[in-house]
């Protein structure tokens, strides 16, 4: 009951949460230097047109009112028309998140099998050859930014060595699978078509590796960290001198209480890759929301930016609820501080 009441609570704030970020990011779009008429109607375009487009969207009324109008449409799923694809951002997202979704998933498996297994393996040996190999990478791997890792894997991957697809989602003259979920690995799975499976895992083995390596040093060294500091603790040591095996202990008592800080970097991680992707997509010319809503500040497309910046913000605070509901599972000191509330 009292876990029902907190989620419930939660979603309020969230909703809060939504309008401000609704009205930061409306805003911020508007103020952008440069005339979104001109911007989407070109530069030889008439002042009679130009008129016409801003009244048809609402940019000769004050700033209040173009967002009363934008809120409007936006409960309703609607977040106008796209000036540079011509057609409404709602469809747009609705058929390129999935390419970015697919990206995300292979990211998100990797930093955790990954990042959490190099983590585990640094904590059992502090100080010695693997420890220290370890945290000297997440470093580098930190420190590099994820387009600069796409590069490299382009030029390794597929210019020397021709192994992998270097642009796209799919390859010219395969037929994509039946659309099921958008997700083309899972849809050809689905429906049998193993052909366009394959070649989709295959270009995205590059982008989503890029994406994730910035996550896989973040988790190494976070679940590293917060496996030492829990093994230092009298409890473990109490257990081991009472016969226990090391690796037992390890696996039982030591990495659920340290799994709370890396689900919510690993959480957080996952959600901040919508952004993170931006620069990754463009790289590998990959056909996701974050290449769209790129092309979509260039190009100075007010919906199409607040629609891809609104469908971010809700996977952030969705991220944010998981959180919340795992970091209690997890620990139940959490349940208690909040019912005791």
């Amino acid at each position: 009951m009292h876990g029902i009441k907190y989620i419930i609570k939660r979603l309020a704030w969230s909703i809060v949460v939504l309008l401000g970020l609704s009205v930061l990011i409306f805003v911020i779009a508007r103020v952008i230097p440069g005339d979104p008429a001109s911007m989407a109607l070109g530069p030889t375009a008439s002042e009679e047109a130009k008129e016409l487009f801003r009244k048809e969207n609402n940019l000769d009324e004050p700033l209040p009112v173009q967002y009363i109008y934008w809120l409007g449409d936006a409960v309703k799923g609607d977040f106008g028309k796209s000036t540079h694809t011509k057609r409404p951002v709602s469809q747009d997202i609705k058929e390129l998140l999935p390419a970015t979704v697919e990206l995300i998933i292979l990211a998100a498996a990797l930093e955790i099998i990954i990042g959490i297994g190099l983590g585990i393996l640094s904590a059992s040996k502090p100080g010695g050859m693997l420890d220290n190999s370890v945290r000297v990478t997440s470093y580098l791997g930190i420190a590099t930014p994820s387009f600069v890792w796409g590069i490299l894997f382009m030029l390794v991957f597929s210019y020397w060595t021709g192994l992998l697809p270097t642009v796209g989602r799919l390859t010219r003259g395969i037929t994509p699978p039946r659309t099921i979920t958008g997700l083309f690995v899972f849809d050809g799975l689905l429906t049998g078509n193993f052909e366009a499976a394959w070649d989709t895992f295959k270009h995205i083995i590059m982008p989503g590796t890029a994406l994730a390596l910035t996550g896989i040093a973040q988790t190494a060294r976070m679940t590293r960290s917060s496996m030492v500091d829990n093994m230092d603790k009298d409890f473990v040591a109490s257990e081991i001198a009472s016969g226990i095996p090391k690796r037992k202990v390890i696996s039982l008592y030591v990495l659920r209480p340290s799994s709370i800080p890396v689900v919510s970097i690993i959480a957080l991680d996952i959600a901040a890759m919508l952004g993170n992707a931006f620069m990754v997509e463009q790289v590998f010319s990959y056909p996701g929301v974050s290449k769209y809503c790129l092309a979509a500040i260039l190009n100075k497309d007010l919906n199409a930016i607040v629609g891809v910046v609104m469908v971010i913000g809700i996977a952030f605070l969705l991220v944010n609820i998981f959180v919340d509901i795992m970091s209690a599972f997890l620990d139940p000191r959490i349940r208690l501080k909040e019912n005791s509330a």
